[in-house]
């Protein structure tokens, strides 16, 4: 690297073209106003769009991609950013996904802030990149292996230092509900496919070098220390959930769940981690301890063996269980599993969500090692709710063949028995090569949007997935449980259990009306899959008293700016002004790349500072890592304009600027449900209609776009350097007037 330039960046995009194999580089200086990551991602995207494109085109590229912050040892900023169009979003729409664990580091070590692959390969590939030379190695040998010897097989060959990106057998198979994963950190939902489209198993990188940093070693240990003096645990959690001496509050929705009683039992040396002090720095790895929220106490302080992250992270968020049954009744080839939250749930969430016990720990453990093996993504848990809510309804009698019906071990879902995930996870990364009848399978990898009618109703799969003109099928509510329902024709968008939350886009919900009312609805509404947006999570949720989280978020963003959960008032613009900065601050994180999990820390565990955090964190690692003098505000400023990329992207891929009728509109039952509740009424989380239009209005105003189309102006993207996006909206009449 020329000395002269800044520092962070390590200077280079490498481009693959599979159909050719060559691979050759450009400078990074020119995406240096989109930040790095998805900003890299979406501008890359951008340049090489085509009206009609699908996701599996051979023209489409994936860019795998790190921010600025990535290797300097900045704290948590060990993520991946994967961009491109996706297979399991109605109009192969442009999403990213993420993953944790040391892909992106080693990427900046071998000298690239990104790789963008296009093209297609005769034959399965891997490609092995060691710093400057780039080879194309034949991948017939991995080619139909799961994710765990894939990462044997190549670490093999490539070096124990090799950080490897993989895709199983749901992603070679094109199923669009797949993943491409790296050794430690999972999903990038759904570009899976893509990979799986170009015939590329994995890129495997061995990076020698180093991350150019501005900032001295005192200046850098001077940043990290004020870091760690005011972050929490998990999602910016900042009091214990349970009693501690040392702590004035706590609260049992807080993720910091270390503390007196929490043992990791299967270490090779138990722990008992005790308390857990805010100002006790050699623990704050043991602050998060999630294993307990996601087994409960006993089978957690069982099976724990450690907790595991990302580089840079001192949160550890992921946990190491140790299961003997795994091997010795389930005949997997370990009795380990490292997971983090719907790696665990997702198993869970379809087999009916048994309490915690042994059976709830096999579902979890045995699920969740052929999930990732298979490499299966399941859309935020909503491929799990439409499993399980189609079960309970016994809809598969209808919609699948009767010897397909027959062939498949009910009763062994009915007893929640661990044993059938295997066949289960197969049947969905197998896809049509499946041996055998599998239209279940089918169905579930597909992406729901694919099978319902503009109405929610549910179309003849088997029709669909043969080509054929397909009728509605006849489902009805028909459980006690359904309520008001029972007895009326069954639509996914009345369904709370199934979570549809955003319908136009046919998209799970994430963090939306049950945490903070318009604002987490709002954040749902924006991208073309599940929002995946923390930010309002790691203040809402930090375990602080309501009147204090509710202080901070006035001195923020007005008087209002947030309601106690499940009561809710009329929306308002501090609520509108909210729900822009979360999208801001995501679409920052992403591209620095920094952890959204844990950023932003506006709160703190630290009672001398009145509980207050530091809004400014991600501006000053940037100044001290690129040398480059960056406010709070220059920062966000170039986030956003990666935020208006992306809603000016979509309406170019969707031919249509009425993103307020086309793309932001939410399902029945968020409006519908409790129906002896009103909004408002304290205990529920239903919205109001009117409430919601006046909501968007507000938020587009705050965003910057017509009020009438949600679109952007173009006095807005010539704001944000986007002219030429202005333009080329304009010339398809694609821009408000």
């Amino acid at each position: 690297m020329n000395n002269n330039q800044p520092g962070g960046w390590a200077g280079k995009i490498l481009h693959i073209d599979l159909t050719n194999y060559r691979s050759w580089t450009e400078s990074t200086e020119q995406y240096h106003q989109f930040i790095g990551g998805m900003g890299i991602g979406y501008k890359v995207l951008w340049d090489a769009h085509k009206d009609g494109a699908k996701a599996t085109d051979a023209s489409t590229p994936v860019v795998l991609s790190a921010g600025p912050l990535s290797g300097s040892g900045a704290i948590c900023t060990g993520r991946t950013t994967i961009t491109s169009l996706n297979p399991v979003v109605k109009g192969h729409l442009i999403t990213d996904g993420h993953f944790g664990g040391h892909f992106s580091p080693a990427l900046k070590y071998a000298g690239y802030d990104a790789v963008v692959v296009v093209g297609q390969s005769k034959v399965p590939v891997w490609v092995r990149i060691e710093d400057d030379v780039v080879t194309f190695e034949n991948g017939n040998d991995v080619w139909g292996k799961g994710m765990f010897d894939t990462f044997k097989h190549l670490n093999e060959k490539a070096g124990a230092n090799a950080q490897i990106a993989a895709i199983g057998p749901a992603g070679e198979n094109r199923v669009p509900q797949s993943t491409i994963q790296t050794q430690g950190g999972h999903s990038a939902g759904g570009h899976g496919a893509v990979f799986g489209s170009k015939k590329l198993k994995a890129i495997a990188v061995v990076g020698t070098g180093a991350v150019k940093v501005a900032a001295s070693n005192e200046e850098m240990r001077q940043l990290d220390d004020h870091i760690l003096g005011i972050i929490g645990a998990n999602n910016n959690g900042v009091v214990p959930n349970q009693p501690q001496s040392w702590a004035e509050h706590h609260s049992k929705g807080s993720r910091w769940r270390g503390g007196p009683g929490v043992t990791w039992g299967t270490s090779d040396n138990p722990i008992e981690v005790g308390e857990t002090p805010w100002n006790d720095k050699q623990k704050v790895g043991f602050r998060t301890s999630m294993a307990e929220m996601y087994f409960g106490r006993e089978e957690a302080n069982k099976h724990m063996k450690r907790a595991g992250g990302c580089h840079s992270c001192p949160i550890r968020c992921f946990c190491e269980m140790k299961n003997p049954r795994m091997k010795k009744k389930y005949k997997l080839p370990t009795e380990h599993i490292t997971n983090v939250c719907l790696g665990f749930l997702d198993p869970w969430y379809a087999m009916g969500k048994p309490k915690h016990s042994e059976k709830r720990t096999d579902i979890q453990t045995v699920g969740g090692y052929h999930m990732d093996d298979m490499g299966v993504w399941s859309a935020y848990g909503q491929l799990s709710h439409l499993m399980r809510e189609f079960s309970k309804r016994d809809f598969w009698k209808q919609l699948l063949p009767a010897a397909e019906y027959q062939a498949i071990d009910w009763q062994a879902w009915k007893d929640q028995d661990a044993s059938v995930l295997g066949d289960f996870y197969q049947r969905l990364a197998l896809g049509a090569n499946y041996q055998g009848s599998n239209y279940l399978g089918r169905f579930l990898g597909a992406g729901l949007h694919n099978f319902i009618n503009e109405k929610g109703q549910v179309l003849d799969i088997q029709a669909v997935l043969d080509g054929r003109d397909a009728a509605v099928m006849p489902l009805v509510y028909a459980l006690e449980s359904d309520g008001s329902h029972k007895g009326h024709e069954y639509n996914v968008f009345t369904d709370s259990h199934i979570k549809v939350f955003n319908r136009s886009m046919v998209g799970g919900v994430h963090h939306a009306s049950e945490s903070a009312g318009q604002v987490g609805a709002l954040l749902n509404t924006v991208f073309n899959r599940d929002p995946q947006c923390h930010s309002h999570i790691n203040l809402i949720n930090s375990g602080l008293p309501h009147a204090k989280i509710q202080e901070v978020a006035a001195s923020h963003w007005g008087e209002g700016a947030f309601d106690k959960v499940k009561h809710y008032t009329a929306v308002n613009p501090a609520k509108a002004k909210f729900a822009k900065w979360c999208l801001v601050k995501n679409v920052l994180h992403d591209s620095l790349t920094v952890c959204n999990w844990v950023f932003p820390l506006l709160v703190s565990p630290d009672k001398n500072r009145s509980y207050l955090g530091d809004s400014s964190i991600e501006a000053q690692m940037f100044t001290a890592v690129t040398g480059i003098s960056t406010s709070e505000q220059e920062l966000d400023h170039q986030a956003e304009s990666v935020l208006q990329l992306h809603r000016a992207l979509t309406i170019l891929q969707m031919n249509n600027m009425d993103q307020r009728a086309s793309h932001d509109v939410l399902a029945d039952w968020v409006y519908d449900m409790d129906p002896t509740k009103q909004f408002g009424d304290e205990g529920t989380i239903k919205m109001d209609r009117a409430d919601m239009v006046e909501a968007l209005d507000l938020f587009y105003v705050e965003m910057g776009w017509d009020k009438k189309t949600g679109a952007p102006t173009r006095a807005t993207l010539t704001k944000f350097g986007l002219g030429f996006v202005a333009d080329e909206l304009a010339k398809r009449n694609l821009l408000p007037a």
